[in-house]
């Protein structure tokens, strides 16, 4: 269940919605004129987030390159990164 709060609370309140995205690892949602404005997370959850949407969009880019069979057998590729690696 989201965790909304006024935009004044955002002011008034800031240790307490702090402390509860750092707790809980969930954005508070912030009104202003009784109309979502803002998310508000901490970092670590930011940045788990961005990471994990980065990952997504590399997981897409591999299955797009297996749909247009650009793709060789594991075999074949990490002998190829041995030689270019000289390994």
């Amino acid at each position: 269940m989201p965790v909304i709060r006024k935009s004044a609370d955002l002011r008034n309140k800031y240790s307490e919605i702090s402390d509860f995205c750092h707790k809980y690892r969930e954005p508070v949602f912030i009104t202003r004129n009784g109309a979502g404005d803002l998310a508000v997370m901490s970092m670590e959850t930011y940045e788990t987030m961005s990471g994990r949407q980065e990952l997504y969009a590399m997981v897409n880019e591999g299955l797009e390159q297996v749909r247009q069979g650009k793709t060789k057998p594991a075999k074949e590729a990490l002998t190829a990164l041995r030689k270019k690696l000289r390994i």
